[in-house]
C-alpha cells in the first residue's frame, strides 16, 4: 500500500482532464465551476439521496455539502448528484408500497450510472431511509471505486402528551389500539402529531438503523457514523471527515473488495444479531456481497445466529432507540464489546485505511450503568432472534424474528389471502381468531411485485392484542418495526409456485422457531395433485419499473437482486 502523487489518483477522471480532444468535455465542467486546477485532482462523487418525501432524507443536502468540503479540503474535486429515495412508512399498506425493495435497485443503478458516465474516480454516498443504504453499497459494490457510506442518522425520539417517547411504529400500533376500541380518536390524533419530531430515521432498531450498523460492522463507514444522530454536530462531521477519507483511500489503492471480504460481512451479520435487527438485513446483506462476489447465504447467518447472544433492548420488541445507544456509547462500543469477546474479526480492513480492532481500541466503553446493552454473561436471549426457517413450506427458507415473543411456536389453521389488503380487511373485521395463522401469498419479489412490507397489518394485529395469538406468515416482507408470530421471505414465492402457492384455508400450519420448522400438515401426494392444477398467474403490471423488475428480480433467498 503507497501513497500516490494526485496525478496517479485520476484513476478514470484522466479520460476527461487530459488532452486537446477532451475540451469539450472539460468546458461543461468549466460552467459547474472547475478550474484548471480542480482537472489535476481526483473527481469525487458525492451520491445524495436528498428529497423532501421523507424525515429520514430531509436533511441529506446538507449533509452531502458537508461531504463536499471535505474532500475539497481532502484535495479532491468533488460533485455532488442526487438519486431517488421512497419512504417506506409513506408508502406501507397500499400499492405504493411495491415501490420499495425496487427502489433499491434504481438507487443502485443509478449511481452506477453516473459515476460510470461522469468518470469519477471515488464516491461519498451519503442515505437516510431503508432502500438507501443497501442501494448505495449495491452500487459502490459494483463500481469497486474508494469509497465511503455516510448514514444521514436516526431521527429524536418523540413525545406523546403523557411524556411517553413514541416514533412510527408507535403511530402504527395506535391505529389497531383504535380499532380495539382502547384509545379514542383524540390520542390516535396526539400520536400521530408528535411521532415524527424532525429530521432522521426511523429511531427502534429498524432497517435503517440496521444497515446503518451493519456497513459500520463492515467497515464501509467511518467509526461513529450508524449511531451519530441525524440533526447534530457529530453527523455534519462525520460527513466532513468521510469526504476527506475517500480521497486518502484513492492514495492508499484501498478498493471497496479489499474491505467488503466474508470475514466483513460475517461481523455484519454479528452485529445485526447482538442489536436483533431488522429482518429486512438477510435480503441486503445476500444483495451486497452479490455485488462483490462474495459467498453469502442463509446458512452464513444460521451458523453466525448460534454462537451470538442478543443483547440489545431495542425496539421494536425492547424499550429503547436509537438515540438512546448513542448517549451511552453507540454502535462501536457495543462492536468494542463484541471484538473483546472474541465474536468479530479484528483484522479485517475499514475505510479508515487501519483494521476494525485498530478503530475500536481508540473507542470508549459503553457507559457504566447503562441499561441499554445486556452484558454477555446475561443477554436478552442466549443466541440470535433472527431466525431461517425451513420445512415443506419453505424448501429455500423463510425468515423469523423472535425477539421479546414469549411464545415460540404456533399451530393453526391458515386463512389464506392473496394480497395484504384483503387481509387487512379480515383483522379489521374481527374474522382472524386466536390461534389462526394468516396467509399472504402473491407478495414476492415477482409476485408483488416487490415484495411489500407488512408493518400496517402486523401493527394492527399487535395493537388489537394478538401479537402472540395470531401467526402470520408471507412470500413478502416485513418492515424492521414488526414483532410478533410472523415469518417472511417464504421461498420459493407464490408467482413461481412454491408451497406457498398450493396452501387452502383450514390447513395446519406449523410455525417453529425451536425447531426451526415452516411446515403444512398436507401429503406429499396431495401437494404433487395441487400442484399439477396450480396455474402460474400473470405477472400484475405489464409495462413500467415494476414489469422490468418482475422480470429480472431472483428469490428472497439470493437477495432478490436483478443482475
Amino acid at each position: 500500500m503507497t501513497n500516490k502523487e494526485n496525478n496517479d489518483l485520476r484513476i478514470r477522471s484522466i479520460d476527461i482532464s487530459e488532452g486537446e480532444n477532451r475540451s469539450p468535455n472539460r468546458a461543461m465542467l468549466r460552467a459547474v465551476g472547475f478550474t484548471d486546477d480542480d482537472f489535476k485532482k481526483p473527481m469525487i462523487g458525492i451520491a445524495s439521496t436528498w428529497s423532501e418525501v421523507t424525515p429520514c432524507n430531509i436533511h441529506i443536502d446538507q449533509l452531502a455539502r458537508k461531504a463536499k468540503d471535505g474532500a475539497t479540503d481532502g484535495d479532491g474535486a468533488p460533485l455532488i448528484f442526487n438519486t431517488i429515495t421512497v419512504s417506506d412508512g409513506i408508502s406501507m399498506g397500499h400499492e405504493g408500497m411495491r415501490y420499495s425493495l425496487p427502489s433499491r435497485e434504481v438507487i443502485a443503478d443509478s449511481i452506477e450510472t453516473v459515476v460510470g458516465a461522469e468518470r469519477l474516480d471515488g464516491v461519498v454516498a451519503i442515505g437516510g431511509c431503508d432502500k438507501n443504504m443497501p442501494g448505495c453499497m449495491i452500487a459502490i459494490g459494483r463500481l469497486n471505486l474508494p469509497s465511503v457510506f455516510v448514514y444521514g442518522g436516526t431521527i429524536a425520539p418523540g413525545k406523546s402528551k403523557g411524556g411517553k417517547d413514541i416514533d412510527i411504529v408507535s403511530v402504527f400500533e395506535a391505529v389497531g389500539q383504535y380499532r380495539a376500541g382502547t384509545i379514542n380518536q383524540e390520542d390516535l390524533k396526539d400520536i400521530e402529531c408528535h411521532a415524527c419530531p424532525g429530521a432522521g430515521s426511523c429511531g427502534g432498531m429498524y432497517t435503517a438503523n440496521t444497515m446503518a450498523s451493519a456497513i459500520e460492522a463492515m467497515g464501509m463507514s467511518l467509526p461513529g457514523s450508524a449511531s451519530n444522530p441525524a440533526e447534530t454536530s457529530e453527523k455534519l462531521t462525520d460527513c466532513y471527515d468521510a469526504g476527506k477519507a475517500v480521497v486518502e483511500l484513492l492514495r492508499k489503492g484501498i478498493y471497496p473488495k479489499d474491505i467488503m471480504t466474508k470475514e466483513a460481512f460475517e461481523n455484519a451479520i454479528t452485529v445485526v444479531m447482538a442489536l436483533g435487527g431488522s429482518t429486512n438485513a438477510f435480503l441486503h446483506l445476500l444483495a451486497i456481497a452479490h455485488s462483490v462476489d462474495v459467498d453469502l447465504s442463509l446458512d452464513d447467518f444460521e451458523r453466525i445466529r448460534k454462537k451470538v447472544p442478543h443483547i440489545a433492548d431495542l425496539k421494536p420488541s425492547g424499550r429503547y432507540v436509537m438515540h438512546d445507544l448513542h448517549s451511552v456509547g453507540g454502535v462501536s462500543a457495543v462492536m468494542k464489546l463484541l471484538l473483546d469477546a472474541g465474536l468479530l474479526h479484528g483484522d479485517c480492513l475499514t475505510v479508515t485505511g487501519k483494521t476494525l480492532a485498530e478503530n475500536l481500541a481508540k473507542q470508549d466503553p459503553l457507559k457504566e450503568g447503562q441499561v441499554i446493552i445486556r452484558s454477555l454473561d446475561n443477554p436478552i436471549r442466549e443466541s440470535g432472534p433472527l431466525f431461517v426457517l425451513k420445512g415443506n413450506l419453505a424448501p429455500e427458507g423463510g425468515i423469523a424474528k423472535m425477539s421479546g415473543l414469549k411464545i415460540k411456536k404456533i399451530t393453526g389453521p391458515a386463512k389464506v389471502f392473496d394480497s395484504e389488503p384483503e387481509a387487512t380487511k379480515a383483522v379489521l373485521e374481527d374474522e382472524i381468531k386466536a390461534g389462526d395463522i394468516v396467509v399472504i401469498r402473491y407478495a414476492g419479489p415477482k409476485g408483488g411485485p416487490g415484495m411489500s412490507e407488512m408493518l400496517s397489518i402486523t401493527a394492527i394485529i399487535v395493537g388489537k392484542g394478538l401479537g402472540e395469538k395470531v401467526g402470520l406468515l408471507t412470500d413478502g416482507r416485513f418492515s424492521g418495526g414488526t414483532h410478533g408470530l410472523v415469518v417472511g421471505h417464504v421461498s420459493p414465492e407464490a408467482q413461481v409456485g412454491g408451497p406457498i402457492a398450493l396452501i387452502k384455508t383450514g390447513d395446519l400450519i406449523t410455525i417453529d422457531s425451536e425447531t426451526q420448522e415452516l411446515s403444512v400438515n398436507v401429503s406429499e401426494e396431495e401437494m404433487q395433485k395441487r400442484a399439477v392444477e396450480w396455474t402460474e398467474p400473470p405477472l400484475r403490471y405489464s409495462r413500467g419499473v415494476l414489469n422490468k423488475y418482475a422480470r429480472l428480480v431472483s428469490s428472497a433467498a439470493k437477495g432478490a437482486v436483478t443482475d
